[in-house]
């Protein structure tokens, strides 16, 4: 496969992020202690082991993806393909109900640990093979897959914030996906944080996984009228 001349390095680019962020969140499951599985997660209603479990169907979903093409016009790009919801999750989705019966299922964690390892290792090497201008579908809609491992990065760094909501230990998402994904907040908001807010504090708060400060909120200005955003994929 050869890339056209500007392709390849804004590919490469977001290839190299989409690795980078999902390499660390892989990293920070395998670090975890049996402990930490029953941990409250930053996703309402699940543990840290409904989450690790919510992260093997992702890597499931990008295997699927990825060997899913489309013919037609994309209809969302790596913004976009984010919508942006004004009710909260509660935790009380069928499909979120699923994910905490299907963790629960695994009983060890260690069996957790294993399958996401197998199934991310091979979505991580999916992408980096992927034509960057092939069309894929997903979820009803079309994307380059470019945009679509770029959309990801978003994903991975949220759910590595609320991998690590409840320990203060573990490390934390790669600087270079916590700044992508505020700019790509920030795009959905159609309007920048202030320069105080540091990327991680401009995620928690804009997509309501913390409460802003009343000096926070203050500083938000308007954009505080915009927020929280609540985040889903485009639908089926």
């Amino acid at each position: 496969m050869r890339l056209s001349a500007l392709a390849a390095p804004l590919y490469v680019a977001g290839v190299d992020l989409f690795s980078r962020s999902w390499t660390a969140l892989r990293a920070a499951v395998a670090a975890l202690r049996d402990a930490d599985f029953a941990q409250p997660s930053g996703c309402t209603g699940w543990l840290v082991r409904d989450l690790v479990c919510h992260l093997v169907i992702d890597a499931q979903d990008v295997l699927i993806t990825l060997v899913t093409p489309a013919e037609t016009e994309p209809t969302r790009d790596a913004v976009t393909y984010w919508d942006v919801t004004a009710t909260p999750p509660t935790g009380d989705d069928p499909l979120d109900a699923l994910t905490v019966r299907l963790a629960a299922a695994y009983q060890e964690p260690w069996l957790l640990k294993f399958h996401l390892d197998d199934l991310g290792s091979a979505a991580g090497r999916a992408a980096e093979l992927a034509d960057p201008d092939r069309r894929v579908g997903t979820r009803g809609e079309v994307l380059t897959t470019g945009d679509y491992l770029s959309a990801y990065v978003l994903e991975w760094t949220l759910h590595h914030l609320d991998l690590i909501a409840r320990l203060p230990d573990a490390a934390e998402p790669p600087v270079e996906g916590l700044a992508r994904s505020r700019a790509m907040l920030e795009e959905l908001a159609g309007a920048a944080f202030p320069a105080s807010f540091s990327d991680k504090d401009a995620l928690l708060v804009g997509t309501g996984r913390r409460t802003p400060t009343g000096a926070e909120q203050a500083e938000l200005g308007a954009l505080a009228g915009k927020l929280p955003l609540y985040l889903g994929c485009s639908p089926e």
